[in-house]
C-alpha cells in the first residue's frame, strides 16, 4: 500500500517548566533574549506544521497505484470510497499489524496516522459501546452444553465440516415464519468478520478490531468482551476445560491461538501457532479428543510486491495443540521442503519454495486417524506439490500422508501485478486456492468421499481411502482469483451444495471471451458427480453501488429441505434442495436498530455463512475486504410459532 515515507519533520522539544518565560523578570536584556527565543520556537512550530506529513500526498504517492478507483478491480484492493467507510482505528490496525503491515512499517507513527486521517470519514464509536447492553444475568456454562444437539459449534458444525444442521425446527414449509428478533452492531467496524457460534445459550463472535463477544443467544445482550491482539475472523470453538471449566478457542491475524474461560472471558492460555512474521489464522481450529487442530495462512503474498523484501519463505502448516494447556504436540507443513536461497535459474524470487496457505478449518477422519485440509497457491516459482491441493496429515504425528494437487504451477504474489513482475515468473498463475474446508461423507457399503471445492469453479469428489484418488469433478463456474467456490459448501450425505462467485471484474478472460455472469448455486449428486441443478441469482437491487455484486462467495448452510446462501448484494436467500427455487429472501443492507445502541447496517456477505441452532438463525453482514460493500451487522432470526401475532 505505502512505499517509502516522505522526509520526517524535525523533532520539536518543548521547554520544561523551569525554562518557561518568567513574566516577573526585570532584566530587559534577559527578557529580550527570552522573547527572541519564543519567536524562534514559534518559527520552528510553524516550520514543523508546514513539514507535517500530508496524508493525501502519502496516499497519492504510494497507495494510489493499488487503491485508486481505476486500479482496485485488478488489484483486489479497497477503493478510496470503501476506505472512507473505515474508521481511523481500522486503517491504523491494517498498517500496524494487519494486511498492510509491510508498508506501514516503513512509516512513522505520525505518518500512519496522517494516512488514516486522510482516508477515513467514519468517526467510529466510543470504546464504551463495545460493552453496552450488559446482561443482568447469564445462565452458567457447563461442558454438558456441548452435548446439546441444538448448537452450532465452530466452523462446519461437526468435525466432518458438513455444515448440515439437522437439529432445527426451521424447514422449507415454515420459512415465512422466520422473523428478525434482534440486531447487534459491531462497534468501529466496516467488515463483520466472524461466523456466530452458538453453544449453551450463548453466541460467540470475533471482530475486526480483535474483540471477541459473548452474547445471550436469545436476546443479544452482552455477557463479556475479550480484547485479542488483532483481528479475529475465525469462528469460535467451545470445549471442556479442567475442573468443570468451559473454554472458548479462536485464532487471530498474527497467528495467536487463544483459550479463554467462556464464563467470563478471562484468558486461560495463549500461544503462537506459527512464528513466521506474516503468519495468521483465518480458519477456525477443530477440536477432537482434547486436541485443537489449526491451520495457518500468511500475508507474504502481499510482501512479494515489495522489491526490497526477501521473498518468500512462508509455508502453510497444521498445528496440533493440547486444548487444556496450549502445548504444541506437532506441526506439519504443506510444503515439506524448507525454504532456501534460490540457486541461479531456479526462481524469480530470492527464496523458494513458499506458499500453500491453509485458510480453512481442518477436517477430521476418525476412521483412519487423519486430518484433511485444502491449500492455496505458490508465492514463488517453482510451485511446490503442496500448493493448490487437498492433503492428508497423520492425526497423531503430523506426518504428511498424501497430496492431491489440482492446479500445478499456480504462482502468484502481488509483485505479479506490477509491470516489472517483481518476484514473479513470466507467466503468473490464476491464484485459485482451495479456500474452503473439505467435507467428509459416508456413501455406505464401506465407501466414503471427500468433497473439495476450488476457486477454479470446480467441485471434486476424492477417495479418502485411496490416497485422495479423484472419483469425479464438476465445474459450476468460470473461476478466478475471486471466482469459483470460495469459502464453504454443505452436504447432507446425498448431495453437496456449492455457491459460485465469478465476480466479473476479477475474472481473467481469453481474447474474445465474454465475462461470465456472477453468482449461482449448484447441487451435485455426491455418488455420481452428476450436476442435479444449478440456479442463477436475481438481479441485484443495489446494482451500480460500489461493491454490489450477485457473486456468492459466502459459505452455504444446510437444514433439511433448505440451503441458505448469501450474496455480495447483501441478501440472504433460502433455496429448495429439490430444485433450487428461492423460498425466502431477506435484504440485510439497510440500517437496523441494534440492541447495543451501535449504529449499524449490513453490506456484502462473504467469508462466513449463516448458523442455525434450534429455532434460531444468525448471520453477519458487511464485507468490504475484497470488492464488497461495508457493514457491521449481526442479525438474529427466530422461527415464531404458527398463528403468533405480530408482537410475538
Amino acid at each position: 500500500m505505502l512505499g517509502n515515507p516522505v522526509e520526517r519533520p524535525a523533532t520539536i522539544v518543548a521547554l520544561s517548566g523551569q525554562s518557561r518565560y518568567n513574566h516577573r523578570m526585570k532584566n530587559p536584556g534577559t527578557a529580550a533574549r527570552v522573547f527572541g527565543l519564543l519567536l524562534g520556537i514559534g518559527a520552528l512550530v510553524q516550520s514543523a506544521i508546514a513539514q507535517a506529513p500530508s496524508g493525501q500526498a502519502l496516499f497519492e504517492a504510494h497507495c494510489a497505484m493499488c487503491h485508486s478507483d481505476r486500479a482496485t478491480g485488478a488489484n483486489r484492493a479497497p477503493s478510496p470510497a470503501v476506505l472512507a467507510g473505515k474508521t481511523q482505528e481500522e486503517i491504523l490496525r491494517a498498517l500496524e499489524s494487519g494486511v498492510m503491515v509491510i508498508y506501514g512499517n516503513r512509516l512513522t507513527e505520525v505518518e500512519r496516522k496522517a494516512v488514516a486521517a486522510y482516508l477515513s470519514s467514519n468517526p467510529g464509536n466510543s470504546g464504551a459501546q463495545a460493552a453496552a447492553n450488559r446482561c443482568t444475568s447469564a445462565e452458567p456454562l457447563t461442558p454438558a452444553a456441548l452435548r446439546d444437539p441444538e448448537k452450532w459449534n465452530g466452523w462446519g458444525l461437526d468435525i466432518a465440516n458438513s455444515r448440515y444442521q439437522k437439529h432445527t425446527s426451521i424447514a422449507a414449509d415454515n420459512l415465512s415464519r422466520l422473523k428478525l428478533k434482534w440486531a447487534f452492531g459491531v462497534p468501529d467496524a466496516s467488515t463483520a468478520y466472524g461466523q456466530p457460534t452458538i453453544v449453551g445459550g450463548r453466541l460467540f463472535l470475533g471482530s475486526g478490531d480483535g474483540k471477541v463477544y459473548a452474547l445471550d443467544a436469545k436476546t443479544g445482550c452482552t455477557i463479556w468482551v475479550y480484547q485479542a491482539e488483532t483481528t479475529v475472523r475465525t469462528a469460535i470453538v467451545g470445549g471442556p476445560g479442567s475442573g468443570g471449566q468451559f473454554l472458548a478457542y479462536f485464532g487471530d491475524g498474527e497467528a495467536n491461538l487463544y483459550a479463554v474461560d467462556a464464563k467470563d472471558g478471562t484468558l486461560v492460555w495463549k500461544i503462537k501457532a506459527d512464528a513466521h512474521r506474516t503468519a495468521r489464522i483465518t480458519g477456525a481450529p477443530t477440536l477432537y479428543r482434547g486436541r485443537l487442530y489449526v491451520g495457518t495462512a500468511g500475508n507474504e503474498e502481499l510482501d512479494g510486491g515489495d522489491p526490497d523484501y526477501p521473498c518468500c519463505t512462508f509455508r502453510g502448516s497444521v498445528t496440533a495443540v493440547d486444548a487444556l494447556t496450549g502445548k504444541i504436540t506437532w506441526k506439519g507443513y504443506a510444503i515439506t521442503q524448507e525454504p532456501h536461497q534460490a540457486r541461479p535459474g531456479e526462481s524469480h524470487a530470492k527464496f523458494t519454495p513458499a506458499g500453500a496457505a491453509i485458510w480453512d478449518a481442518p477436517t477430521i477422519d476418525t476412521k483412519l486417524g487423519r486430518v484433511y485440509v485444502g491449500t492455496g497457491d505458490a508465492y514463488v516459482d517453482p510451485a511446490a506439490d503442496g500448493t493448490d491441493a487437498i492433503m492428508a496429515f497423520d492425526l497423531l504425528t503430523g506426518g504428511r500422508l498424501w497430496v492431491q494437487q489440482k492446479t500445478p504451477n499456480d504462482v502468484f504474489n502481488f509483485g505479479c501485478l506490477a509491470p516489472e513482475r517483481i518476484n514473479c515468473p513470466p507467466k503468473p498463475g490464476p491464484d485459485v486456492d482451495f479456500g474452503s474446508s473439505p467435507i467428509l461423507q459416508d456413501l455406505g457399503h464401506g465407501r466414503r468421499i471427500l468433497l473439495a471445492g476450488q476457486k477454479t469453479g470446480v467441485m471434486y469428489g476424492l477417495d479418502p481411502d485411496d490416497g485422495g484418488r479423484e472419483l469425479w469433478e464438476v465445474r459450476i463456474g468460470h473461476g478466478s482469483g475471486l471466482g469459483g467456490i470460495e469459502w464453504g459448501s454443505a452436504s447432507d450425505g446425498k448431495q453437496v451444495y456449492a455457491a459460485n462467485s465469478d465476480i466479473s471484474t476479477l475474472t481473467r478472460l481469453e481474447p474474445g471471451e465474454t465475462a461470465p455472469p456472477p453468482g449461482g448455486l449448484a447441487a451435485i449428486d455426491i455418488r455420481t458427480g452428476k450436476l442435479v441443478w444449478k440456479v442463477m441469482p436475481p438481479k441485484p437491487a443495489c446494482e451500480g453501488r460500489a461493491g454490489c455484486s450477485a457473486g456468492q462467495l459466502a459459505a452455504v448452510t444446510l437444514v433439511p429441505g433448505v440451503v441458505f446462501s448469501a450474496s455480495m448484494d447483501g441478501h440472504l436467500r433460502a433455496y429448495s434442495t429439490k430444485d433450487g427455487k428461492i423460498l425466502w429472501d431477506f435484504d440485510t443492507t439497510p440500517d437496523f436498530q441494534t440492541v447495543n445502541g451501535v449504529r449499524a447496517h449490513g453490506g456484502s456477505i462473504s467469508g462466513t455463512g449463516p448458523t442455525v441452532a434450534g429455532n434460531m438463525l444468525y448471520v453477519t453482514s458487511g464485507f468490504d475486504v475484497t470488492a464488497g460493500m461495508p457493514g457491521n451487522l449481526l442479525l438474529a432470526f427466530e422461527l415464531v410459532p404458527a398463528g403468533a401475532g405480530s408482537n410475538y
